[in-house]
């Protein structure tokens, strides 16, 4: 939802303040690099690719090892990407419900 012209006055002046105030945090937040969604993609791109070697390779041995190598890679690397942006497993935040 957009913001209207009051509110992003507001936010506006906000922003010079903090500016103003602690320079040095501004410069080390506008640093902060958001996580790519070609990570993602590029993951889910590794998943597919290694499953079809496994599959179409099976009877060669060393090569459906070489595509499952890159299966399991892909995987943790989607994981971690999701994770980076804030995504939590079910399992993981009812355990963390549990724990309060």
């Amino acid at each position: 939802m957009p913001l209207d012209d009051k509110e992003q006055r507001i936010l506006a002046e906000i922003e010079r303040q903090f500016y103003e105030e602690d320079p040095e945090l501004a410069r080390a937040v506008q640093r902060i690099e958001k996580p790519s969604r070609v990570g993602a993609r590029l993951s889910l791109l590794g998943i597919i690719a290694g499953l079809a070697i496994v599959v179409a390779y099976v009877s060669v041995t060393w090569l459906a090892a070489a595509g499952f190598v890159l299966l399991v890679a892909s995987a943790t690397s989607l994981v971690n990407s999701l994770r980076l942006r804030g995504w939590r497993s079910e399992s993981s935040e009812l355990h963390d419900t549990a724990d309060e």
